[in-house]
């Protein structure tokens, strides 16, 4: 997914007030560059709109706890990293604004995390996510691990815990930057919903 610098083209009305959005999803689905387009589109339309990477608000906040010594994962204190997220959307809630309002949270670990009025899961068929994989160098087992865990939905069944039927998954496969902003616009406008379990990649993982 390439970058934009045009944002008016979804023609989308923005009729939500404030809303938290959260968007996670397995390594490589796409969720820095939808959150960070999300974002930019809200602001270029009219809303005040803030956006959270989770990594570096845990190295910002010192909630790093080490790194997996075979996985090369940095070890997040999910409990305190909750504490601080909820300080975050407190203040944002607590903040007046003339015009519509969002704070965009984006990664791996959001879905482990409370208080979000849209939780987001991004779903990519592994057979698209493995080329993605590889292309950060990642190990094969590394590789591997992740192409299983998008394959059994592991960041849904996650967040299904905290948020249950307010959970909504997208598939991006061949999908462009358009048009998965275009399916998030109407999530938060509450003008569609996309439940768990309605897509499965488990044809992957039996091949």
């Amino acid at each position: 997914m390439a970058f934009r610098d045009d944002y008016m083209d979804l023609n989308k009305e923005l009729t939500f007030d404030n809303q938290v959005i959260f968007i996670s999803g397995t390594p490589c689905t796409g969720k820095t560059t939808i959150a960070t387009e999300l974002n930019d589109y809200l602001i270029n339309n009219g809303c005040d709109s803030t956006l959270i990477k989770i990594n570096d608000l845990a190295v910002e906040k010192d909630l790093v706890l080490g790194e997996d010594p075979d996985k090369y994962y940095k070890v997040i204190d999910i409990d305190r990293l909750n504490d601080v997220l909820k300080d975050e959307i407190a203040e944002f809630k607590s903040e007046c604004s003339s015009i519509p309002k969002a704070l965009v949270v984006e990664g791996h670990l959001s879905h482990l995390c409370e208080g979000a009025d849209k939780m987001i899961v991004l779903r990519l068929n592994p057979s698209f996510l493995k080329s993605r994989l590889e292309a950060r160098d990642y190990t094969e087992s590394k590789v591997n691990e992740n192409l299983e865990a998008e394959a059994l939905a592991v960041c849904s069944a996650e967040a299904y815990e905290l948020y249950d039927e307010e959970l909504n998954e997208i598939d991006t496969t061949d999908k462009s930057i358009d048009d998965v902003l275009s399916v998030i616009l109407d999530v938060i406008n509450d003008n569609a919903h996309y439940p768990a379990d309605s897509i499965d990649f488990m044809d992957w993982f039996l091949s």
